[in-house]
């Protein structure tokens, strides 16, 4: 794996490394890509999550905390230069096996530090039991792209308060806040965070590419998707029924229906589940205009298989959250 190295250390904002995970997955040759960043104080949340649902927005204008989508699923994070973003990029159509190397890979890194951390099978890594890090994948054609949090340190209060996790999330963990169930390498480890990342870097690379100037504009072209109010807000979905809950093994989902005598007009599904494929193809577009009811649902959904769009889940679970 190669170690994908900017010409500078010019400070950027968090959407520039988005953009830099996409060029780099239309570079790949036949190494895998591997690099490591660190934003200003930035809030980022998931492709199909509403961002009324997920951020504490006047928390975070008050304490100049940056706000962004990126285009993975899961769940919302924070960010800050005391804590380390990783990204990884690999020449695979396979989501599900390259996210299971990935995270078994890092949990390795830590292992040799002598920590004791594991996988938890879904997204999150452990140390001694309690989240260290977070991680999203999204997919291109060819490629798989996973990235996430590594902990070092961060600002807890920042945390705490610019997210605004769900109910249902934070009881389905059976904790009663989050920072009961997180750590920080720096309460395990007795080195820097520089330190840290030349043992990340040693570990998981076995050399480096390093980006030109040219390199850098395009990315910057790339950046300019991530950077627009319709992308970062969304629209907010007209509805007047709305079904929610948090499915073992798949994340939150929330569906946000508007019926007219009992025909669906409009559809949106939001939550931080991980995509393996395009909810407004596989899911909106054939129930748009079909009647409200069990059968007629199941029937406009018979040619779609849902665990190829959403991680785990499937059509009957769909059904049950829509009509139960």
């Amino acid at each position: 794996m190669k170690y994908l190295q900017l010409p500078n250390n010019a400070t950027r904002i968090l959407p520039f490394y988005l953009a830099m995970e996409e060029y780099a997955a239309s570079i790949l040759a036949d190494d895998d890509i591997f690099f490591m960043w660190q934003p200003a104080p930035t809030v980022i949340f998931g492709r199909n999550q509403l961002i009324d649902n997920e951020v504490n927005l006047d928390y975070c204008r008050e304490h100049d905390i940056a706000v962004y989508r990126r285009k993975s699923g899961g769940g919302c994070v924070y960010a800050d230069r005391d804590n380390i973003m990783f990204s990884y990029i690999t020449r695979s159509d396979n989501v599900q096996l390259t996210f299971s190397r990935y995270t078994h890979a890092v949990a390795e890194m830590l292992q040799g530090l002598g920590l004791d951390a594991t996988d938890n099978g879904r997204n999150d890594i452990l140390i001694d039991g309690l989240k260290v890090s977070g991680n999203a994948f999204y997919h291109l054609p060819g490629r798989s792209i996973v990235h996430g949090t590594m902990l070092y340190d961060t600002n807890m209060e920042h945390m705490l308060h610019a997210i605004t996790p769900s109910r249902a999330k934070l009881e389905s963990k059976g904790v009663e806040s989050v920072k009961s169930r997180i750590t920080t390498l720096s309460q395990h480890l007795d080195m820097s965070i520089d330190d840290f990342k030349a043992h990340v870097k040693a570990t998981l690379c076995d050399g480096e590419m390093v980006l030109n100037d040219a390199d850098v504009k395009q990315i910057e072209g790339i950046m300019q998707s991530y950077l627009t109010p319709e992308f970062i807000y969304g629209s907010n979905p007209r509805c007047n029924l709305t079904r929610e809950a948090r499915i073992e093994g798949v994340g939150e989902v929330i569906v946000k229906l508007e019926l007219n005598h009992n025909v669906i007009q409009h559809m949106n599904v939001a939550g931080d589940f991980f995509l393996l494929g395009s909810v407004d193809d596989a899911i909106v577009k054939p129930l748009t205009g079909v009647q409200f009811d069990r059968d007629h649902v199941r029937q406009a959904l018979a040619d779609v298989d849902m665990a190829q769009i959403i991680l785990n889940f499937n059509n009957e679970q769909l059904i049950n959250l829509l009509f139960d």
